[in-house]
């Protein structure tokens, strides 16, 4: 009898940074007056951090009219940050009439494999090219993918971490991967038990 396919691993996007830039220079000083909830030290950080309740996000906003998205758990969190934050600008009267241009720019994921991994046996069976693994410095294995182009951490737990993702795509198909890779060497491990 055969094995049944071990489920998937369930891929949970844990924080989506973008960018947005609004092509005109802002005035810092006139922007802090008019949100709530900033927090504007120009003597620690260059810019201000506006944080928003729902979705719950921090904008980090430049005198360049650079807007940093951060804490988002989707891509229509960041859509939504950013556009509460420019409609609260523009109420305020600060001037940002023109459009808005968002770019990813990483999107930072967590999976559980469902198996305990042996990070030693993995690190020399995945080629040590894009392979860090120091344990008395770090206690993940970094596994640098070429397509997609990120970053995989994984644990002794089964449990990775996907940084480096433009899109969410990207870290369903490194995840993929992966699982695929350590299947085919026979390095997955033995499934946990609940």
């Amino acid at each position: 009898m055969e094995k049944p396919e071990k489920p998937k691993a369930i891929i949970n996007i844990e924080n989506v940074v973008a960018s947005a830039s609004l092509n005109r220079e802002l005035d810092l000083e006139k922007v802090a007056e008019a949100l709530e909830n900033i927090e504007y030290e120009p003597e620690q950080f260059p810019g201000l951090v506006y944080r928003l309740k729902e979705p719950k996000t921090a904008a980090l906003i430049f005198r360049s009219g650079k807007i940093v998205c951060t804490g988002a758990k989707s891509i229509d969190e960041v859509h939504q940050s950013i556009a509460q934050t420019v409609e609260k600008m523009k109420k305020h009267g600060i001037d940002v009439s023109h459009g808005v241009d968002i770019q990813v720019q990483n999107i930072v994921s967590s999976a559980d494999l469902n198996a305990e991994l042996n990070l030693d046996a993995i690190a020399v069976g995945l080629g040590l090219e894009n392979v860090e693994y120091e344990p008395e410095q770090f206690p993940g294995l970094v596994y640098r993918l070429k397509e997609p182009k990120v970053v995989i951490l994984l644990f002794g737990s089964g449990k990775l971490v996907c940084t480096g993702a433009k899109d969410p795509k990207d870290a369903e198909i490194a995840v993929a991967k992966v699982t695929e890779e350590l299947k085919r060497l026979g390095l997955m491990g033995e499934p946990r038990h609940a």
